[in-house]
């Protein structure tokens, strides 16, 4: 058991009504007048929301236990994308609305982390950095790396992305998946 008294940031807790939620900030307020209470904002670990909220400082919750394992990306068939748990190598399928946008710069084998509560699976975490070939690009030419411009690039799983006018085809980029930008040869 939680009290709402003793929240700290990054604590998770079950509220009572389905809602998994993440203490991001909490301030403790004691007014003149009245009862003292706490400020909270809270994400919904599930959802994603952000709300915000003020508890009695004698509230309890249910502390909720956010499990993340990692599990290697197998395959797609359709809309079910496939990840194989490595000392079991039982096989779980996921629907592609359980998957985030940057889900597009992993490719088959790579790790990721599944995360779940309760063990009902609600997200995918991929890696945060991945190398990654281009296969597609306008050629570069040389002498064009003392400006900042960027031009077009699709990757080896499909994604498009910005990258200097010196990149070429075949060249293998190191990519930052929660931005999506280029950030260095590998």
């Amino acid at each position: 058991m939680v009290v709402a008294g003793d929240f700290k940031n990054g604590i998770t807790f079950d509220d009572g009504q389905g809602n998994v939620l993440q203490v991001i900030e909490f301030q403790h307020v004691k007014p003149g007048k009245g009862a003292a209470f706490v400020r909270t904002k809270l994400k919904n670990v599930i959802s994603g929301a952000v709300i915000e909220k003020t508890f009695n400082p004698t509230d309890k919750f249910e502390n909720a236990y956010i499990d993340r394992k990692e599990m290697q990306y197998s395959y797609s068939d359709g809309d079910l994308y496939y990840f194989m748990d490595m000392e079991t190598f039982d096989m779980l399928p996921l629907n592609s609305d359980k998957l985030p946008d940057s889900f597009k710069f992993v490719k088959e084998e790579m790790m990721c982390k599944i995360i779940s509560y309760k063990g009902n699976v609600f997200g995918v975490e991929p890696p945060t950095f991945v190398e990654l070939a281009v296969t597609k690009t306008d050629p570069g030419f040389a002498g064009n790396t003392a400006t900042n411009t960027l031009k077009p690039a699709t990757l080896e799983t499909g994604a498009e992305i910005k990258v200097p006018l010196f990149i070429n085809e075949g060249d293998v980029l190191k990519i930052d998946t929660r931005t999506g930008e280029y950030l260095s040869r590998a």
